[in-house]
């Protein structure tokens, strides 16, 4: 994908009118963006979007009329908008990504800078501006097609026991994450999962996998162990690597600067993999822009793992995957769907 000169064409939907004017104004100073527009509620958005055709919508999750859920919902019927979720803290952003945002951005609170924050949400903006939006056929309302627990287990297996599987993912990845998560068994191997999210939503999409998946999901805490049955997932603003305590494999999560432009860190988790897992390992990359976890994920397919990533027409925006692949670290390439799949007939060789 590459970037152009051309202008992408931002419409705001918030029914604040300090919101909207502190987001115009933030969003016109930038060189590449152009907002087109303003909308105050679910109607006047439909509207503006049907007569401006924009190349992106900012929305709040909150509004009087219709709330930013059910008016994205009904968008993805008509029109293939790319959509920036610009909230404030709460339940709400995860269920709005799982109909179908592309992504989201908390609103200033104070540990936020104005610059920070413009310069975050002006990087997604062009980030989504390159997304494949999922129309609302595809969204999945109900996320496990069996009862939790009914995907068969592995069995024992003191190879299973001793594996390990790291997974990284960044814009489009809670959902694929969970895509992958609900078609596998309780009793998979111990799994590491990076996803870029912000401080305070880490704790919450764990909470939500754990509901929603056979296999146990929390967020993680430096020094836990990993273990058969548990899904961690990387706390936002620290580094989660994976350090080894005799035979046994545990968390290393602490502040330290950013790796390949993140923290968390794909890179970090998987190059810590690549260096210390003694057993066998799994590697899966998955949508996202940029180019973390590549050079781990390769560092890792060098050292013995099995590697997965996922394909071009599954992924919201092909860019981690991409790059992966074109550089050798991706031993198998499949969809979103068929991922979890092909990560149980290889275990089942262990």
């Amino acid at each position: 994908m590459s970037i152009t000169s051309k202008k992408i064409r931002v419409l705001i939907v918030d029914d604040s009118a300090v919101a909207r004017s502190y987001l115009t104004n933030g969003l016109s100073a930038r060189t590449n963006i152009e907002v087109i527009g303003c909308a105050v509620n679910a109607a006047d958005a439909k509207r503006k979007i049907s007569l401006l055709n924009p190349d992106v919508v900012t929305m709040d999750v909150e509004m009087p009329d219709m709330n930013g859920i059910d008016l994205l919902k009904k968008m993805l019927l008509t029109y293939r908008l790319p959509v920036i979720l610009v909230s404030s803290l709460n339940l709400r952003v995860l269920d709005a990504l799982a109909a179908g945002a592309v992504d989201f951005v908390r609103k200033p609170d104070g540990n936020l800078n104005k610059e920070e924050f413009f310069s975050l949400l002006a990087q997604k903006i062009v980030v989504a501006s390159f997304a494949k939006v999922r129309t609302a056929s595809v969204v999945k309302t109900t996320p496990l097609s069996h009862p939790t627990g009914a995907v068969p287990l592995l069995g024992s297996n003191l190879a299973l026991d001793q594996a390990v599987i790291g997974l990284g993912a960044s814009t489009g990845g809670t959902e694929a994450t969970l895509e992958v998560l609900k078609r596998l068994p309780s009793d998979i191997p111990g799994m590491v999962i990076v996803q870029h999210m912000p401080p305070g939503f880490t704790k919450m999409y764990a909470e939500r996998l754990d509901r929603l998946c056979s296999m146990e999901v929390r967020e993680a805490a430096d020094g836990d162990e990993i273990h058969r049955g548990l899904a961690l997932v990387a706390p936002a603003d620290l580094q989660c690597r994976m350090v080894r305590i005799g035979h046994r494999y545990h968390v290393s999560c602490k502040p330290g600067d950013k790796v390949s432009g993140h923290r968390p860190s794909v890179d970090a988790l998987f190059s810590s993999m690549a260096e210390t897992v003694k057993s066998r390992m799994v590697g899966i990359i998955m949508t996202g822009m940029g180019h973390d976890g590549s050079e781990g994920l390769l560092a890792m397919r060098k050292s013995g793992a099995y590697t997965i990533g996922q394909d071009k027409e599954s992924s919201v925006v092909y860019g981690m995957p991409m790059v992966a692949f074109d550089i050798g670290a991706v031993q198998i390439q499949t969809s979103c769907e068929n991922i979890a799949g092909v990560l149980l007939r290889y275990l089942k060789t262990l």
